[in-house]
């Protein structure tokens, strides 16, 4: 796998590993043989964390409904209205 370090070479060669990282390249650090982390630029771990948009951006449509498409999703069903004794 491109971009993959063994813990002790990640060490040695920080400032590789970091540049590599900044050109939008993630790097896969090992231990063990096994993948323990992934370095990445600041923009993808910002944009992969959500702290870049907020709950209503990422639930908001990106372009307008159609009232047709607004009734279907957000309409209220036509329930009869029923007597209450008080």
């Amino acid at each position: 796998m491109k971009g993959t370090w063994q813990l002790q070479e990640a060490k040695a060669r920080f400032s590789k590993l970091v540049e590599q990282a900044l050109r939008g390249e993630p790097q896969t650090v090992t231990r063990r043989g096994r993948p323990v982390v992934v370095v990445l630029d600041w923009a993808t771990y910002r944009r992969l964390a959500g702290t870049e948009t907020s709950l209503w951006e990422l639930l908001r449509p990106s372009e307008a409904l159609f009232e047709e498409e607004a009734e279907i999703l957000f309409g209220r069903s036509p329930a009869a209205y029923r007597e209450v004794d008080l």
